[in-house]
């Protein structure tokens, strides 16, 4: 049984948006980290935060 890894929330105690040096918000549904001050979502690919602005998605 494939099992997909899971994000840990314990990660967002240490994680920042690397562009405002903000707080980050989970987004379990769209499997993303938002920054809200920056406008962006990072994606997480299995279980794993990608926290480049280049990979980041731009929030309308």
């Amino acid at each position: 049984m494939s099992r997909t890894p899971t994000f840990d929330r314990r990660m967002l105690e240490a994680l920042v948006c690397p562009q405002t040096k903000t707080t980050l918000e989970y987004n379990a549904a769209q499997q993303e980290l938002v920054s809200r001050a920056a406008r962006l979502a990072f994606p997480i690919r299995n279980g794993i935060p990608i926290m480049l602005v280049d990979e980041a998605r731009a929030l309308e």
